[in-house]
């Protein structure tokens, strides 16, 4: 539950789908300016967002940081490179320094990412949004979470690209982010169906996992997480309730997607290269 007053709320919602539209609307070589430009000012016109004020809730940092390691110590081991894909406070980034034998940490903007403990096998890259600029098969692991969604539809196949490009032979892209059957889940979610904030286009199991294939990744599968524990699915479980439910009205659709469909529609993908 947010802290923030409706009013607070409101007035978030109102500048970040100001700022989106302006992404949604723009060419590519314009996206390449905006993608950091926009975030940078929606940090400063919006200082109760979410992602300033948790750099305060220790506990909450915490949380999310295990949350994630939960799945993440599955494939990390010493000898190899990581590479978290919006980094943000690097919190994450910095937890998985321990564990690895280097850690990339890519965002568009340093207002979130300023921290002074940084670890010695740390690197903060700042990229235009797209641009993943490392060399060629040097990365083990790469990972995103809360990413997908605020990239451009038409840039999604060039981040793709740039991951394949960056993974070594047999390396994993880890991807979680939201289902649009359970959204938006944007600030837009307070006070609309759909997204129309930062989140300019949530997905589906199917759809990312086509993408995948497409850009030659050759094995996509799915974590399911229940209580704690991960099970390695086939993605046509996910696939399959996505063709089952996709028809059904909005509203209904929502509500059995966060109920009884939760686990197994949940986007958690690892594609191997």
């Amino acid at each position: 539950m947010s802290k923030r007053t409706r009013e607070q709320l409101y007035e978030h919602y109102q500048i970040e789908k100001e700022l989106a539209a302006k992404l949604k609307h723009s060419s590519k070589a314009e996206r390449m300016k905006l993608y950091k430009s926009l975030y940078d000012e929606l940090f400063k016109r919006v200082p109760n967002h979410p992602q300033l004020t948790i750099r305060n809730d220790h506990d909450k940092q915490s949380f999310l940081v295990r949350l994630q390691m939960e799945l993440l110590s599955k494939f990390l081991t010493p000898e190899q490179t990581f590479l978290e894909i919006g980094c943000g406070n690097c919190c994450l980034s910095f937890e998985v320094s321990k564990y690895v034998r280097n850690v990339y940490g890519v965002d568009v903007s340093k207002v979130v990412t300023d921290n002074v403990n940084v670890p010695n096998n740390f690197e903060l890259i700042i990229s235009d949004g797209i641009s993943i600029a490392v060399p060629a098969e040097s990365i083990d692991i790469a990972y995103s979470n809360q990413l997908l969604e605020h990239l451009h539809p038409e840039d999604m196949m060039e981040h793709l690209q740039q991951v394949y490009r960056i993974l070594v032979v047999g390396g994993k892209y880890i991807c979680i982010t939201p289902h649009r059957y359970m959204g938006p889940h944007d600030i837009s979610g307070y006070f609309e169906n759909e997204a129309k904030g930062f989140h300019l286009h949530e997905y589906t199991n199917k759809e990312l996992s086509n993408l995948f294939k497409i850009t030659g990744f050759s094995n996509v599968r799915s974590y399911m997480r229940v209580r704690g524990y991960y099970a390695n699915l086939s993605t046509y479980p996910a696939i399959f309730v996505e063709n089952l439910i996709e028809s059904i009205p909005h509203g209904i659709r929502k509500k059995i997607s966060r109920t009884i469909f939760k686990n197994v529609l949940a986007i958690r993908l690892i594609a191997t290269k």
